[in-house]
């Protein structure tokens, strides 16, 4: 005959297991992941594939949390409406840390520091470090915040706006600019692919990205900081920094 003591025990045994197994379940559960691949050398799609720092680096951070990566496409301004709406579990697309989207959702640490750089040539002797651009031409991309942080900051530059990211690097590679100010990612991006730039130790800004997550899963955002903790004491981190950003230093 069951005592009272008995079936409490029988009942505590059977919420126990079932916590194991929801654990284990939720373990082996894909993670869906949202993401705008246009912004290389974070994410973008080479050859019909996605690739970029962001994807190898959630990639890793899958496998160490032992869950498959289902990645969703979907552009920039959706990413946010489309975490809160549940069509993925996290978004990953080179996101600034904000106050004013840290009101909605919730961000891991961070990851990689972002922010605005300087690119010269290679051999250019006459900028070493940020404080030498004033009296110099500096090429910036209309529109952007480079533009209005260059008149802020340096108000002796010589600015040269262009349309585009490839005018404003063109101009420093044939010589008609001495320097272009532009955002950390893509000054690396460039600068591995062509050989005479260099990026600027110094960074002029600096801007953390963070991977969001919504506020009602604080397990995930603990899971994932946890993996990143992990790519970061094993060496896998700084290695996938390397290959993307070059000479930059892990952050």
């Amino acid at each position: 005959m069951y005592t009272r003591r008995t079936l409490v025990a029988a009942a505590l045994a059977g919420l126990t297991l079932f916590g194991f197994a929801g654990a284990a379940h939720a373990q082996g559960e894909p993670l869906r992941v949202g993401t705008d691949a246009t912004f290389p050398p974070m994410e973008f799609v080479e050859n019909n594939k996605r690739t970029g720092f962001d994807i190898e680096l959630v990639e890793a951070i899958g496998q160490a949390m032992g869950r498959k990566v289902e990645w969703v496409d979907i552009d920039f301004k959706g990413l946010i409406p489309g975490l809160m709406s549940k069509r993925f579990d996290m978004a990953v697309s080179a996101i600034y840390i904000t106050d004013e989207r840290k009101k909605v959702v919730d961000f891991t640490v961070p990851y990689y520091a972002g922010g605005l750089v300087a690119m010269v040539k290679a051999d250019n002797t006459s900028i070493k470090s940020p404080a030498d651009l004033n009296g110099k031409k500096v090429s910036v991309q209309v529109g952007t915040k480079s533009v209005s942080f260059v008149k802020e900051k340096y108000p002796q530059v010589q600015l040269m706006e262009v349309e585009k990211n490839q005018e404003m690097f063109n101009l420093v590679d044939i010589g008609r600019s001495d320097a272009a100010v532009t955002g950390k990612p893509a000054a690396y991006q460039y600068v591995r692919t062509r050989p005479g730039l260099k990026v600027l130790d110094e960074q002029l800004t600096t801007e953390e990205y963070g991977m969001a997550i919504r506020k009602d899963t604080p397990e995930l955002t603990k899971a994932v900081d946890t993996a990143i903790a992990k790519l970061k004491a094993d060496g896998t981190y700084a290695a996938i920094v390397k290959k993307w950003f070059s000479n930059t230093a892990a952050k």
